[in-house]
C-alpha cells in the first residue's frame, strides 16, 4: 500500500522537491516488496532440495515484469499522460493484496535456530568472513545491473551504428537507435527468466560460490568485449542476449547461500543486510553513470569501472567456505546439525554417538528398513509446505512489484540520464 501511495502521490506532484520526497515512499514499498522480503518467505517454505531452484522461479517471475513493463508502459504513455499511467501502475500494485490470503508457509526452523536470537545471530555473521565477502560480492551485481538499466539505452542512443532500412530490426520496427536501445532492456530482461532459473537449478547440485565467481566472471567478460568491439545493433543485442542470462542469475545463488550458511529463522533479515550491499551499487552505478557524463561527456570510464567490480567480485567468491555454519547453541552444547552438506562433515557429526544424537534424529531400531533417512524426514517437498495458490501468490506479487517498477524508467530512456535528473 506504501508502494501504490506514493505513486499516486508522484501523480498529483508538480514541483521536483516533492517528487524527490515522495519517492522516498516507493523506495520503501519496492523494499517492502522485493526480493529481501519475498526470497525470505520461498526460503522457508522450499525443502533444502529444491531449495535454490525455487529461489530461480521466483527471481523468474520478477524478470517477466520486466520483460512486460517496459512495453506496457510506452504504450500506456502514447495515449495517456505520464500520471496516469503512475495511477494504472499504482492500481496494479494493489491487485498484489487479493494473493496475501495464501501466502503461507511452515517453519522449518531447527530447535538450535529458535533458541538463538537475532542479535547473537547477526554478531555472528558479520564476524564471518564468507558473510562479509558475500557482502562485497553484491555490491557488484547491483552496480551493473542499476547502471545497464539506467544508461544503456541512452549509451546505445548515442554511439550505436544507425539500423539499415532492410535489417531483420527495420522489418520488425525497430527503426532507431533510441528504439534498440528501450529493446536492449527487454532482451535482458527476457533472457533473464532463462538465467535465473537455470542458476537456482544448478544451485541445487553444484557448489554456490563457484557459480557466483563464474556468472561475475561471465559479465565482466561480456563487458569487455562490448566496450572493445565497435557499437552495432548486432554486438547491442549479443550483448543483451548474454548479460541478461547472467542478470539475476545472482539472487537465487546469494540468497540461497545465506539460508544454507545460517539456516531459515533469520534469513529475510540476513539476506536483507547482504541486499544492502546490492542497493549501493545500484546507487553509485546510477549516480557515477550520470555524473561521468556531465564531466566526460561519454560513459567509458563508468564501464570500465563496472568491469572492475566484476573482477572483485568474481575474485572475492572464491575463497568463500561452502559449508553449514552451527547455530550458537548447538555449537555449544556440542551437537551440530548433521544434515548433509556438499562439504566434508564437522568432525563433531562424525563422533556423535546414539546417546548425544538429538532426539528428532534418532531411529528406532525396530523400524530399521522402514523409515527414511533423517535428511529425508527434514526435507519437504515444494509442493507439500506450501500450496499451489500459495506459490502462485508469491510469483504474481514478484512479477507485477517489478512490473511496476520497471515503467517509470521509460521517461528518461530516451537522453542520457544526467546529474539533475538523480
Amino acid at each position: 500500500m506504501l508502494y501504490a501511495a506514493g505513486l499516486i502521490f508522484s501523480a498529483y506532484t508538480t514541483s521536483a522537491l516533492g517528487h524527490q520526497l515522495i519517492e522516498i515512499m516507493v523506495g520503501f514499498g519496492i523494499a517492502g516488496t522485493g526480493f529481501g522480503v519475498v526470497l525470505g518467505v520461498v526460503g522457508r517454505a522450499a525443502s533444502d532440495k529444491n531449495r535454490s531452484l525455487a529461489l530461480g522461479l521466483t527471481t523468474a517471475a520478477g524478470s517477466f515484469g520486466q520483460v512486460v513493463g517496459p512495453p506496457l508502459a510506452q504504450a500506456l504513455l502514447n495515449v495517456m499522460h505520464w500520471s496516469s499511467v503512475f495511477m494504472v501502475f499504482a492500481g496494479m500494485i494493489m491487485i498484489c493484496l487479493l494473493c496475501l490470503p495464501f501466502m503461507k508457509t511452515q517453519a522449518r526452523a531447527t530447535k538450535a535456530e529458535i533458541e538463538e536470537s537475532l542479535g547473537a545471530v547477526l554478531f555472528r555473521a558479520v564476524r564471518d568472513p564468507n558473510y562479509l565477502m558475500i557482502f562485497i560480492g553484491f555490491f557488484s551485481c547491483g552496480f551493473q545491473l542499476a547502471f545497464v538499466t539506467a544508461h544503456f539505452p541512452a549509451l546505445v542512443t548515442e554511439i550505436c551504428a544507425t539500423i539499415r532500412p532492410d535489417s531483420l530490426l527495420a522489418r520488425l520496427g525497430v527503426d532507431t537507435t533510441a528504439e534498440l536501445g528501450a529493446l536492449s532492456i527487454g532482451v535482458i530482461g527476457l533472457f533473464n527468466i532463462v538465467g535465473t532459473i537455470v542458476a537456482g537449478a544448478l544451485g541445487d547440485r553444484y557448489r554456490k560460490k563457484s557459480l557466483l565467481a563464474m556468472i561475475y566472471a561471465g559479465r565482466t567478460l561480456i563487458a569487455v568485449w562490448f566496450i572493445l568491439m565497435p557499437v552495432t545493433p548486432t554486438t547491442v543485442l549479443v550483448f543483451s542476449v548474454i548479460m541478461g542470462s547472467l542478470w539475476l542469475a545472482t539472487v537465487p545463488l546469494t540468497s540461497g547461500l545465506v539460508a544454507y550458511f545460517y539456516g531459515l529463522r533469520y534469513m529475510g533479515t540476513l539476506y536483507g543486510l547482504v541486499f544492502l550491499s546490492h542497493q549501493l551499487g545500484s546507487f553509485f552505478g546510477v549516480w557515477l553513470g550520470g555524473t561521468f557524463y556531465d564531466q566526460f561527456g561519454s560513459y567509458t570510464i563508468v564501464w570500465w569501472v563496472g568491469v572492475g567490480t566484476g573482477v572483485l567480485s568474481t575474485l572475492v567468491h572464491l575463497p568463500i567456505k561452502e559449508e553449514r555454519r552451527p547455530a550458537a547453541s548447538t555449537a555449544l552444547s556440542g551437537q551440530a546439525d548433521c544434515l548433509p552438506s556438499r562439504d566434508r562433515p564437522p568432525a563433531s557429526c562424525r563422533k556423535l554417538t546414539s546417546a548425544s544424537t538429538p532426539a528428532r534424529l534418532r531411529i528406532d531400531p525396530k523400524m530399521k528398513g522402514r523409515v527414511p533417512r533423517p535428511a529425508a524426514v527434514s526435507a519437504r517437498i515444494w509442493s507439500r509446505s506450501t500450496s499451489t495458490c500459495g506459490a502462485s501468490s508469491i510469483l504474481l506479487t514478484t512479477s507485477i512489484s517489478d512490473f511496476s517498477s520497471a515503467g517509470p524508467f521509460l521517461r528518461g530512456m530516451s537522453a542520457p540520464m544526467h546529474t539533475s535528473m538523480i
